[in-house]
């Protein structure tokens, strides 16, 4: 099982092998694998190199390093989108084939923050609506939403627990969102959306800021959303200028 066979790098071998037994169902998903001393005698490779290779592969998300247990192999998403296309979270489970869903935590009308009032350009004296939702995928919590909208581009009576906002905006407030400016920041775990998303201690987030223009350039949502980072994963393709 010796992996000394080319010239590159030993713990970019040793990645390449890992990832090939996850691929080919050596080790499944969720796994334990064996320990570091046991998989070094395998690979014929030092533990050094063995746990360099598993630090990259843990930043990977490929595998999960739990602290005086060991090392599992993580789930692969179930969700995948290229960042630079502005998609609902409603299409993209469906896309996945699964069922979307939502659990309605909340909604208030509130004033708005110093960051409102420069994100929207509005007013103090403007109202926000702030709206809290659970997403699910056959009925399992995945992504957890707060959203804020200026209540003045929303007809009353609007019913906010349906499941894209986006949509709403479209259909029933004659709002088309043309784009959105997204900023994407890691989280571990959180002491309130964690247990609403049924995450383990370990699990990290993937945090989705995002604010949302329609076609005249005008500011009308902004998202903060918690997505599962063991089942969703975005990319983006970057051009050469």
């Amino acid at each position: 099982m010796s992996i000394k066979s080319d010239h590159r790098h030993l713990y970019l071998q040793v990645i390449d092998r890992i990832k090939h037994d996850i691929e080919t169902g050596v080790y499944k998903e969720k796994e334990k694998l064996p320990s570091e001393f046991e998989l070094a005698k395998q690979l014929g490779v030092s533990r050094a190199t063995l746990r360099e290779a598993l630090r990259v592969l843990e930043e990977e998300n490929v595998i999960i390093r739990r602290h005086g247990v060991g090392t599992f192999v993580n789930s692969k998403p179930m969700f995948t989108s290229g960042i630079e296309q502005l998609s609902s979270v409603t299409d993209m489970i469906k896309q996945a084939g699964r069922k979307p869903g939502t659990i309605f935590l909340s909604s208030s009308i509130q004033s708005p923050t110093e960051e409102d009032i420069k994100r929207f350009q509005c007013s103090k004296d403007e109202e926000i609506l702030v709206v809290e939702r659970v997403r699910t995928a056959n009925n399992e919590p995945v992504v957890y939403c707060i959203d804020k909208v200026p209540c003045k581009y929303l007809p009353k009576g609007i019913a906010y627990e349906k499941e894209s906002l986006l949509e709403i905006l479209h259909n029933e407030a004659n709002r088309y969102i043309a784009y959105a400016v997204t900023h994407i920041e890691p989280l571990g775990y959180h002491e309130k959306v964690s247990p609403i998303l049924e995450c383990d201690p370990e699990s990290a987030l993937l945090v989705l800021k995002q604010l949302h223009f329609d076609e005249n350039d005008e500011p009308i949502l902004y998202s903060i959303d918690y997505f599962k980072s063991d089942k969703f994963s975005f990319h983006v393709l970057r051009k050469r200028v």
